[in-house]
């Protein structure tokens, strides 16, 4: 019962201190306000081009070995 009241009170206040963030110009995302959004989407890209890489390249080596296994 204490961790469902403290869960509850969490979630209120953060809702509160969320509400009271304005230091952002209306209807503008933070990272645009200040010019940054374009390095987040390159970062984002940056490393989901890495794990596709790792995960392309992983496939590749299993593959390998699953042919190698039945081949022997």
């Amino acid at each position: 019962m204490k961790r469902l009241v403290s869960t509850l009170l969490a979630l209120v206040l953060l809702n509160m201190l969320y509400g009271q963030t304005d230091s952002v110009m209306a209807g503008e995302d933070f990272f645009q306000a200040i010019g940054k959004m374009y390095v987040v989407v390159a970062i984002i890209l940056v490393i989901f081009a890495g794990v596709s890489l790792y995960l392309w390249r992983l496939d590749r080596k299993l593959s390998q070995l699953e042919k190698k296994s039945q081949n022997e």
